[in-house]
């Protein structure tokens, strides 16, 4: 089958291509992202494959249609920016990558902890232009700290039974308590607790309208002095205003992000020859507390693998019209 990739950077290119040839689809590979007026690109390929960025929103999904488009493909587990409803309405079928590597996203949780706590990251600038002090340098010991968890999905479980392993007490919310969890010493508290309680809180769950902004002022004021709050999940999680004066005030003693509500035109490009026009996240990369990585959690060689065998996999199932296993349907939201 025909697949229009959108978004795509060299090494989508190199992992599809490999894992394709298992599979003999045709690709065609576009660097721009999937707009309305970009959906042209995708003339007689009856599927089409975004990234998180690309907006799949009523316009482009009619103007897909148009185009003869049957499947929209997601190369990533989140479908936060598929209207679902839409695409259901116009025939168009949505399939996704639900669980392609929730060690490589925890590990990454857990990097971004020790490097803001240690400050590796600091000290490494420091090393480089010969500054051996150990000023302002100090961390704390994780062992015995409370981490929240909030969400305990396949990443969120991955990621409390490695803090579990650090040594630290975990506490998490999620309206489904997991059992197995439970069973592993995993405490699972009401929000208003988890706050209050955690010495870490890290983000682990979908973005919805129920969890949109589940970190604002009033979750903030809830929360420990010099709490450290990471999140790898989505950006809208997070009410980025009320965290940047939260870190003003010293409320939040350590902010890692991943993910940013607004990353769709920063992230996964270089910028380094321009002004960003952003002035949020230019305000927290002014923070020494604060560490911000570029949607990067899930860039494992195991996890590119696992996307494409994946996706091209689900394009088979439905070329072949059986039931698809990864199809997101509009009661999922």
């Amino acid at each position: 089958m025909k697949i229009a990739f959108f978004s795509t950077k060299s090494y989508d290119r190199t992992y599809m291509d490999q894992m394709n040839e298992q599979f003999s689809h045709k690709l065609s590979y576009f660097d721009t992202g999937l707009r309305s007026e970009t959906a042209v690109l995708a003339q007689d390929h009856p599927a089409v494959c975004i990234f998180v960025n690309d907006q799949a929103d009523d316009e482009t999904l009619e103007a897909l249609q148009s185009q003869g488009v049957k499947l929209l493909a997601l190369r990533s587990a989140g479908f936060n920016h598929v209207n679902l409803d839409k695409a259901q309405e116009l025939g168009i079928r949505v399939v996704r990558v639900p669980a392609y590597s929730p060690h490589a996203v925890a590990e990454h949780t857990l990097a971004m902890i020790l490097t803001l706590n240690r400050k590796t990251h600091l000290a490494y600038d420091r090393v480089r232009d010969g500054n051996f002090s150990l000023e302002r340098l100090m961390g704390f010991v994780l062992h015995d700290r409370t981490v929240g968890v909030i969400g305990t999905g396949v990443i969120g479980r991955t990621f409390a039974r490695l803090m579990q392993g650090v040594g630290c007490r975990v506490v998490a919310f999620d309206p489904y308590p997991n059992e197995e969890l439970q069973q592993q010493g995993v405490e699972f508290l009401e929000l208003p607790a988890l706050f209050a309680e955690s010495d870490i809180i890290s983000l682990h769950c979908p973005l919805n309208k129920e969890t949109h902004y589940i970190i604002n002022e009033q979750a903030i004021d809830q929360m420990k002095d010099d709490v450290m709050l990471i999140n790898t999940s989505r950006g809208g999680l997070v009410d980025t205003k009320a965290v940047v004066k939260a870190l003003k005030h010293h409320k939040i003693g350590y902010f890692g992000l991943d993910v940013y509500e607004q990353e769709e035109n920063i992230f996964f490009e270089d910028l380094s020859g321009s002004i960003i026009q952003d002035d949020i996240i230019t305000r927290l990369m002014t923070f020494p507390n604060v560490l911000i990585t570029s949607h990067q959690a899930f860039f494992t060689q195991e996890a590119m693998t696992s996307i494409a065998k994946t996706t091209l996999q689900n394009v088979r199932d439905f070329e072949e019209e059986k039931e698809l296993e990864n199809e997101v349907c509009p009661a999922e939201k």
